[in-house]
């Protein structure tokens, strides 16, 4: 499981990423709401851990902007803020919990395992869409048009990860992390190559194109309507 830990106090990041590495989880940390959004939305994770009171950008704020981008990461809020008029605007916001400071590690690390259940659960029957193509996460599915694709594996992967990064570029270093899961070899031209293999079987039979390149940073998928 993948994290990020948004808290603008260095002693209370540092002890929940150090509890969180202990169990055998990845965070990462931002101390301040803007640059915490900005992780948030160009990486991938799993749950974010959101304090409210952030310099730069509130947490009400930095869920609200994160929720209309990436409505299915997972959001906790951590704050000191637990009146029922803060808890009514958090989850107003878009949070999935909320705990209140101070609290033991031992709860957060069970509501982070209990969401993370909650939203894996929920996933397995996402459709993604991105104009009339559709991937079921669950069945592993691809229709375009209502025609059913047939997709190798690793092709499969990288349509999801495209169309889960909907109107995001997405570069081929973040690609190759996070299809392949391996260090990137500027020396090899497999993404590119898969790239081409995908624009055969999403694109080619279809009068509008899904898959665009964009020249020096990477590719990425749009609705034929977004600009």
């Amino acid at each position: 499981m993948k994290l990020l830990v948004i808290e603008d106090e260095p002693k209370l990041s540092s002890f929940i990423q150090k509890g969180l590495t202990e169990e055998g989880y990845r965070a990462d940390t931002a101390f301040d709401g803007r640059l915490g959004l900005s992780m948030a939305l160009n990486d991938d994770y799993d749950i974010v851990i959101l304090d409210v009171s952030l310099p730069l950008l509130n947490g009400f704020d930095v869920c609200q902007r994160l929720r209309a981008e990436k409505p299915h990461v997972p959001v906790i809020m951590l704050t000191a803020l637990g009146g029922i008029a803060h808890k009514k605007e958090g989850f107003g916001a878009g949070a999935d919990d909320y705990l209140v400071k101070p609290f033991e590690f031992d709860e957060l690390l069970l509501r982070v395992q209990a969401l993370y259940k909650r939203y894996r659960e929920v996933g397995t029957n996402r459709i993604l869409r991105v104009a009339d193509l559709e991937l079921n996460v669950g069945t592993k599915q691809v229709q375009r048009d209502g025609k059913t694709l047939d997709l190798t594996a690793r092709e499969y992967a990288l349509l999801e990860y495209l169309m889960l990064n909907k109107s995001r570029i997405v570069s081929r270093v973040d690609i190759a992390e996070k299809v392949w899961e391996l260090n990137f070899d500027t020396n090899t031209n497999v993404i590119d190559v898969y790239i081409n293999y995908l624009r055969r079987k999403v694109d080619k039979a279809f009068g509008v194109k899904l898959i665009h390149t964009v020249v020096g940073m990477g590719y990425v998928m749009k609705d034929p309507d977004t600009n």
